[in-house]
């Protein structure tokens, strides 16, 4: 396989601004706010010279089609400590659904949190 399975992911938000506030803040980026002829999307940071290997990155996105919810897929942020951004997560609006977990000594950690617009999102770390 050349490249990681997934290419793209979107998150559903209902409210752009306080999403991309809430992003930003828990995860401590910048995003970009584009707007595609009323079709707001909130970009992640990406690195346009990464080879498809390094993981998939993806967008907040608003329209009508797209609801937020705590069911269904299950998205992952990589972290270097899933403890920093949980930490983070209440502050910023969100809440905590699954504290800081160990998966496995060989796979790391987990934390699962509510964002601010009321879908299900995981972080996942080596420590």
């Amino acid at each position: 396989m050349k490249h990681n399975t997934f290419a793209w992911i979107e998150i559903p938000v209902s409210d752009m601004d306080r999403a991309i506030k809430f992003y930003e803040t828990v995860l401590d980026i910048e995003m970009k706010l584009v707007d595609f002829g009323g079709l707001q999307m909130g970009w992640f940071p990406f690195d346009e010279d990464a080879d498809s290997i390094t993981g998939a990155t993806g967008t907040l996105i608003k329209q009508e089609s797209y609801i937020p919810s705590q069911e269904g897929t299950l998205v992952y942020f990589h972290s270097e400590d899933v403890q920093v951004e949980l930490d983070r997560v209440e502050a910023a609006g969100g809440e905590i659904y699954q504290p800081k977990t160990q998966i496995s000594p060989e796979h790391g950690y987990m934390g699962v949190f509510i964002d601010s617009e009321g879908n299900r999102v995981a972080l996942h770390s080596r420590s």
